[in-house]
């Protein structure tokens, strides 16, 4: 386990706290739930340059290194798929979109931290 891994766990926990505060209290998506996504977005783009960095300074994936950018690639587009949703869609289920963004980034984040090992 490594600090990105740590970051990336505590980042996805308030995003998805806030959505699923936000789907209990509001009736549409707010300022906090949406940069919840747009902070879970900017830590994967940090995560996938070190990740780069680190491997091509020669810490190889112990893994299959298509799986992890595969797993990459997918957790990358959620957050922004999830924020255009709320953005578009003014409902309570916006908020329930952006929560389960910030869910699933999580468990591909902990899955490429396994593939990493």
């Amino acid at each position: 386990m490594n600090g990105f891994f740590v970051a990336g766990t505590i980042v996805c926990a308030v995003a998805l706290l806030v959505a699923v505060i936000a789907t209990i209290i509001r009736k549409h998506p707010d300022d906090w739930a949406l940069v919840g996504a747009i902070a879970t977005e900017v830590f994967l783009i940090v995560y996938g340059i070190a990740a780069a960095i680190r491997q091509a300074g020669g810490d190889a994936v112990a893994g299959d290194p298509i799986e992890f950018w595969g797993y990459f690639i997918t957790a990358l587009i959620m957050p922004p798929v999830a924020f255009f949703w709320a953005v578009s869609e003014k409902s309570r289920w916006s908020n329930a979109v952006l929560a389960a963004s910030a869910l699933v980034t999580f468990v591909m984040l902990f899955r490429m931290e396994q593939i990493w090992q």
